[in-house]
């Protein structure tokens, strides 16, 4: 469901830029939605898919293990990110930034903004933050476990050496 709403994001994003008038008509509701885009893809589609998402049924069959190594923990993380996108959609209806609703203060210009959706936004990335950092833990805790199995490193699955490399 991440990557079809950060999709859908990414459409109304090119039909805004696409239109000479502007489609939304709203640059407060155009910045949320261009910011929206990039933390549903990295927090809600990219983080989730490598290490927590699919943790709990794909991994395990991917390295020949029973279950991830932390399963609560698991399931810990992916409770963490519907917080989190819920801080994400309430910020975006509260108006009020100074230069259009934005998280990145670089970009507002050096003006006050007097509310608070930057806040609960920086604390959404947060929340999904420590979400991706369960997932990877819970992760690299079953690549050891599977690693230290006794087995030689060529029964190894493909998988762990994938991320044996990566890492």
């Amino acid at each position: 469901w991440g990557g079809l709403m950060g999709f859908g994001m990414s459409l109304v994003v090119r039909l805004e830029l696409g239109s000479a008038g502007g489609w939304l008509g709203d640059e407060h509701l155009y910045n949320v939605i261009v910011t929206m885009h990039g933390v549903f893809m990295v927090f809600f589609l990219v983080m989730p898919f490598m290490m927590g998402g699919l943790g709990n049924w794909l991994l395990p069959v991917m390295l020949g293990v029973g279950d991830m190594a932390l399963p609560r923990l698991n399931n810990l993380s992916l409770l963490l990110l519907v917080g989190s996108l819920g801080l994400s959609c309430f910020s975006m209806l509260i108006l009020g930034g100074a230069a259009g609703w934005t998280m990145y203060p670089p970009l507002m210009l050096g003006e006050f903004s007097p509310s608070f959706s930057v806040d609960l936004m920086v604390f959404s990335l947060h929340i999904a933050g420590v979400s991706s950092i369960l997932g990877g833990i819970n992760m690299v805790v079953t690549l050891t476990m599977s690693l230290k199995s006794g087995a030689g490193l060529e029964r190894v699955a493909l998988l762990v050496w994938a991320e044996v490399v990566a890492a």
